[in-house]
């Protein structure tokens, strides 16, 4: 198919109508409200207890492109003390699930470390959710100069 003025006109009007119109267009950050309801949801009506997890982050992050993040977790990792997953969650970010973090007694140690993505200065949360119901939880404030998550 050639392409003629009327065709690129017309696509022209299309694009420019989605834009106006929204279309596709998502909001730029998660909300804390956002934040919450994941947590909520990842707790499953448990109520989380600030004890045994332990979130290891800079306070300031130059480049929020590669934030060092260790979240580690007090346990035995047998029966009830077995921790099933890690949730971090950063609410300052377009999305705000960064990571989950399955475990199994075979796992022998509840922790991980990595890198992630800051959009802007948030506070970011680690969640462990146990075998027997229980959750702990660890939130630490984190100021990014440069953000992470933009164009």
């Amino acid at each position: 198919m050639q392409m003629t003025r009327r065709h690129t006109l017309r696509l022209t009007i299309g694009v420019a109508a989605a834009v106006v119109a929204g279309a596709g267009v998502p909001a730029a950050y998660a909300t804390d409200v956002d934040a919450q309801k994941l947590i909520d949801e990842f707790l499953n009506g448990a109520e989380a207890e600030a004890a045994r997890v332990t979130l290891t982050i800079p306070e300031t992050a130059e480049n929020g492109n590669a934030v060092p993040i260790t979240a580690a977790v007090e346990s035995k990792m047998v029966g009830n003390d077995l921790v099933e997953s890690i949730l971090i969650v950063a609410g300052g970010n377009p999305r705000p699930h960064v990571a989950q973090f399955n475990f199994t007694e075979a796992s022998g140690l509840a922790q991980v470390t990595t890198r992630i993505r800051l959009a802007q200065s948030q506070t970011v949360t680690a969640v462990a959710r146990m075998a027997d119901g229980r959750a702990f939880i660890d939130h630490r404030d984190v100021q990014v100069l440069v953000g992470g998550c933009t164009g």
